[in-house]
């Protein structure tokens, strides 16, 4: 439907128990080269220096990137606003409705009392959607005097853009934290930028929830390993917990999945509790600290149901609650710990899952059920027909990993360096693991040289366990890779630069000495940045230069017909994406939208979509008209979808749903029958009775056909 055309002239080309063991006796403090304080300090800064302008070169390329491909700055404002797609358009809109409103006042009002998302329906948009962060965005351009120098649309995506500036200064800190050297932090953001395809999406889907969000998680992934840093003292803890707070805050209230990554993270904090790699005291305070912002956004959400009702919160409190009351884990020999361990998780998820279910019974919460019954389904464990969970299961994006995102990832050298640190610090994770669970007495580690080599930093495992679970989740959904790919760049350059992961290999090879264990941390990351320079500066400077122009032309003349022929109030039906450019574009009434994570509007989409399916045409009418619906919006992309193998079009989908036979040839399941009637979008376009007596063509060109539904035939009271 959509093209990116050559410019003329371009290039051609695409509170718990404390345990008495100390966290650490060896603990790593940041290397720097010998000189004194003053060098130490010179040394520090020029790192500092060096990551805000990596972030900055990120914002600046990816920035580029999107003016380059669209040619955004000369394109006309309803092409603009129809770059932003699908889900993208429909939050988009609620920053330009800030904006088109007479008052702060008057816009808040309309968001929380919006009738035009969904017919015949008002909700409550903050409380329904993650939009706060254009409700601040159309405040703050409101107050600010750069109405006359900065357009609204600029103003947003700069932004947007900004925040990947945190998104790599976050990694590189973690990565220089853990590592003691910024040649660590470099390297995370030049691997960052190279595997673009891989870490980020955001110069072509700019207002999409993650690339509000993720920038926020990395800052508290990058808070967390400074906060599990040893010896810190009362007022540096303090710090880091509130920049924990603040970013773990930011992050839920900015993307509706946060409940999903919080309970991966404390998934993981479990694990490292359990297995006393990091002490109780401080898991405790990372617990209540999501508890205390998952509250928060409740209470910012208007009283969402879904934040009760998460795995998260049910989690932490099981958590939280059966460590109160299960006493002396960490007492008895091996087996007896491993005994305790055992019957303390059995404990912790039994609590879980009873917390959740009454939980959800009691608030008749059912927002979520999709997602688990595609999960259900994503593993074998059942097939479905569930139309909401078969529509996940064949997006690409909800699919596992493809394997040529590791070639990418071996092609930029980072691959091989991740699975090096990964797997020397796993063992070291273990062999730590075990030995904690034996040493019964809780007695400090002695310093021994050999003792040096099990070690195990808890900011380091703490790490170690978050790019684990989020590789996992990455490779089971492929959507997922971006909240792990750029951590992945941050633990690969770890590995390059830490003497915990080279001091063990050269003590196995007899080959360590302190001067070669230095000499390879520090000479061996210049060199790999030298020769990624060399192999891959051609290449961004040619992509740069790349010129390209947004056409959509049919799409264009869609949105100019709604904005010039039809009134403001009509209502349309139409699929999920197209609508959301309609609500951006023309502001006019939808009968649904792309905002997938409510109950009863997944069971309007399913209705609406019968346009798409074997109904008869009153039948169609009727499902409409209830919804309140004048124009309906067919798109011959979708009726005659080839994009899809058979058994994920959405017509197949719509057909397996109602019970009907597939068309085209292949198998259907034995208890599918043919429909009695044909498919409605094709049929419609005969113009042929009955069709003309509830539907009126009203705009056609060659990829949208779009009707007004007329009253329909009065049925005669019998004499």
């Amino acid at each position: 439907m959509t093209a990116l055309r050559q410019r003329k002239g371009s290039k051609g080309k695409e509170g718990s128990q404390e345990l008495q063991k100390p966290e650490t006796t060896l603990e790593t403090k940041p290397r720097i080269p010998s000189g004194g304080v003053l060098w130490s300090v010179l040394w520090s800064v020029v790192g500092g220096l060096v990551a805000v302008s990596l972030g900055l070169l990120t914002c600046i390329y990816v920035a580029t990137l999107h003016e380059n491909d669209l040619w955004f700055s000369n394109i006309k404002e309803v092409e603009q606003e129809i770059s932003f797609r699908t889900e993208c358009g429909l939050y988009y809109s609620y920053y330009k409705q800030m904006l088109q409103a007479s008052s702060v006042q008057e816009g808040l009002f309309e968001l929380i009392n919006d009738n035009t998302t969904e017919s015949k329906i008002t909700i409550n948009l903050l409380q329904r959607m993650n939009i706060y962060q254009e409700v601040f965005l159309g405040v703050l351009y409101r107050i600010l005097p750069i109405q006359t120098s900065l357009e609204p649309v600029y103003f947003y995506i700069y932004t947007v853009f900004g925040l990947q500036t945190v998104y790599v200064i976050a990694l590189y800190v973690t990565s220089w934290l853990l590592s003691g050297t910024w040649l660590a932090g470099a390297l995370t953001a030049v691997w960052f930028i190279l595997n673009r395809i891989d870490t980020t999406r955001v110069e072509f889907t700019i207002p999409l929830r993650e690339n509000w969000s993720i920038p926020f998680l990395a800052l508290q992934v990058a808070a967390i390993t400074y906060y599990l840093r040893p010896q810190l003292k009362p007022l540096q803890q303090k710090l880091a917990l509130s920049l924990i707070f603040f970013s773990t805050l930011t992050f839920s209230l900015t993307w509706q999945f946060n409940q999903f990554i919080l309970l991966m993270q404390a998934l993981a904090l479990f694990a490292l509790d359990c297995l006393d790699l990091v002490s109780t005291g401080k898991v405790t305070c990372l617990y209540l600290v999501q508890v205390s912002s998952l509250l928060l956004v409740w209470l910012l959400q208007f009283f969402n149901p879904m934040i009760l009702g998460s795995l998260a919160l049910s989690f932490i409190v099981a958590a939280l609650t059966v460590n109160f009351f299960q006493k002396n884990l960490r007492s008895g020999c091996f087996l007896t710990r491993i005994g305790k361990l055992f019957l303390h998780l059995i404990f912790v998820i039994s609590l879980t899952v009873i917390m959740n279910y009454l939980t959800k019974k009691a608030l008749q919460l059912k927002s979520d059920e999709h997602i688990y019954k595609f999960i259900k389904a994503k593993f074998g464990l059942g097939s479905t027909r569930d139309f909401d969970a078969k529509l996940y299961l064949c997006e690409e994006a909800f699919g596992l990993l493809p394997f040529d995102t590791f070639e990418r990832l071996s092609d930029s050298l980072v691959l091989y360096p991740y699975i090096w640190a990964v797997s020397i610090m796993t063992i070291i994770a273990t062999v730590a693991a075990v030995r904690n669970l034996s040493d019964s007495t809780n007695t400090p580690l002695p310093n021994g040289k050999e003792e040096e080599t099990l070690f195990l930093r808890p900011a380091v495992a703490y790490n170690l366990s978050h790019t684990v679970v989020f590789g996992l989740l990455a490779y089971s959904t492929m959507r997922m890779k971006y909240l792990w790919a750029g951590h992945m760049c941050a633990f690969a350059a770890y590995g390059i630069c830490s003497d915990e992961v080279w001091r063990p290999f050269l003590k196995v090879i007899r080959l360590h000495t302190t001067a070669r264990e230095r000499l390879i941390r520090y000479t061996v990351p210049v060199l790999l940045l030298g020769f990624l320079y060399y192999k891959f500066s051609p290449k961004l400077l040619e992509e740069m230069s790349e010129l390209r122009e947004f056409y959509d032309p049919d799409t264009v003349d869609l949105m100019n017909w709604i904005s010039t022929k039809t009134s403001k109030k009509a209502v349309f039906a139409g699929s999920m994406q197209l609508l959301a450019g309609v609500k951006l574009c023309t502001g006019r009434v939808l009968t649904n939208h792309p905002h997938y994570e409510d109950k009863s509007l997944r069971e309007r989409t399913r209705q609406v979509y019968q346009i798409y399916a074997r109904q008869s045409p009153e039948d169609v009418h009727k499902i409409l008209r209830s919804f309140g619906t004048d124009y309906v919006i067919l798109e011959d992309s979708i009726c005659y979808e080839r994009r899809h193998n058979r058994g994920c079009r959405l017509r197949d989908l719509l057909d397996v749903s109602n019970g009907h036979i597939m068309d085209g040839p292949g198998e259907n399941e034995v208890d599918l029958t043919p429909s009695p009637h044909p498919r409605f979008c094709d049929e419609i376009r005969t113009d042929q009775p009955p069709y003309t007596t509830y539907f009126t063509r009203v705009f056609t060109n060659k990829t949208f056909h779009v009707y007004k539904l007329k009253k329909g035939k009065k049925k005669t009271k019998p004499n």
